[in-house]
C-alpha cells in the first residue's frame, strides 16, 4: 500500500526543520511530549519514522502528564500498546492542578504550567537533552498575535529554545506544519481522539485569536504562513525602537543637573 501524501509531506517538513534548526543531532535522547491529542501522536509517530529513515541516531522517550482532578483523558491504553510496539519507553505522571474558580489565573494557565513542570522534570530525570512538543504553524502565529495585543512584544515560539542555562533543550519539530495538514495526518494513521475533553478548554482567548486570523485569511489566504514567515524576516530599519520615557528623561537630566 502505498503511503498517503499527507504523511509524506508532513515528513518532509519535519525533516526540513530538523536539518535548517538542528532540532535532533546524533546521539540525542528526545522526550516528547504526549498528551493524547492529534499533535502530540503525531509528532510521535513522525519522529518514530525519522529515527528509522534519517542519518542520525537518536533515542525516544514519551511523557503523558495525568492531571488528576481535571476532566481531560486520554487513551492510555492505545498509547501504552503504541510505544510499547515501537520501542518507545512511556512515562506517565500525574499532577494535581487545584484550580480554584475565584483564582484571578485561568484553569489552563494553572494546568499547562503545572504539566510543562513535570515535563521538564521527567526529561531531566531521563537524562534526555531535548524535550519535542507538538506545537505546529497555527499554534506559533496564535502566540504571536497574543503577544502583540497582549503583552506588547513582538515574541512566539521558537522551533528551538535552551532552558535552564541550556540543561536541556525544547524543540518544535511540527514548526512549519499547518492544523489542518496534522488533522490529515491523525486520520490518515487513525490516532483516537480523547476520551474526555477538558471543560475548560474553551475558557482562554485561543478561540478569539483563531477567528481573527481566519478573517485575516479572507484577504490572504496564505496570512498563517506569511505571519509565520515574518518572524524570521525582521526589517529593524523599519521597526519603532524603543525610546525613553518623558518620566525617565526628566529624571536623568535632573540627576544631571544635580551632579
Amino acid at each position: 500500500m502505498s503511503t498517503p501524501y499527507i504523511i509524506k509531506k508532513v515528513e518532509a517538513k519535519v525533516n526540513h526543520a530538523i536539518f535548517d534548526h538542528a532540532l535532533v543531532a546524533d546521539g540525542d535522547r528526545v522526550m516528547v511530549g504526549l498528551s493524547g491529542g492529534k499533535d502530540s501522536y503525531s509528532l510521535l509517530d513522525v519522529l518514530v519514522s525519522r529515527r528509522r529513515c534519517l542519518p542520525i541516531r537518536f533515542e525516544l522517550h514519551a511523557c503523558h502528564v495525568q492531571a488528576a482532578d481535571m476532566d481531560y483523558r486520554a487513551d492510555i491504553g492505545f498509547m501504552q500498546r503504541y510505544c510499547q510496539q515501537h520501542g518507545v519507553p512511556l512515562h506517565l505522571r500525574t499532577i494535581e492542578v487545584q484550580y480554584n474558580p475565584a483564582d484571578r489565573r485561568p484553569a489552563c494557565f494553572i494546568c499547562s504550567w503545572k504539566r510543562r513542570k513535570a515535563l521538564f522534570t521527567t526529561t531531566k530525570e531521563q537524562g534526555c537533552n531535548k524535550l519535542a512538543l507538538g506545537h505546529h504553524l497555527d499554534d506559533t502565529v496564535e502566540t504571536l498575535l497574543m503577544n502583540m495585543l497582549n503583552h506588547a512584544s513582538i515574541s512566539s515560539i521558537p522551533p528551538m529554545l535552551p532552558m535552564f542555562g541550556d540543561e536541556f533543550r525544547l524543540i518544535r519539530p511540527l514548526t512549519a506544519c499547518l492544523d489542518a495538514e496534522m488533522r490529515r495526518y491523525a486520520t490518515a494513521r487513525q490516532f483516537p481522539a480523547e476520551v474526555k475533553r477538558c471543560q475548560y478548554e474553551h475558557d482562554t482567548h485561543r478561540a478569539d485569536i483563531r477567528e481573527l486570523i481566519h478573517a485575516m485569511t479572507r484577504i490572504n489566504r496564505n496570512a498563517r504562513e506569511n505571519m509565520y514567515r515574518s518572524t524570521q524576516h525582521i526589517m529593524e530599519q523599519y521597526i519603532v525602537r524603543a525610546t525613553e520615557t518623558p518620566t525617565k528623561a526628566r529624571g536623568a537630566e535632573k540627576h544631571q543637573h544635580e551632579h
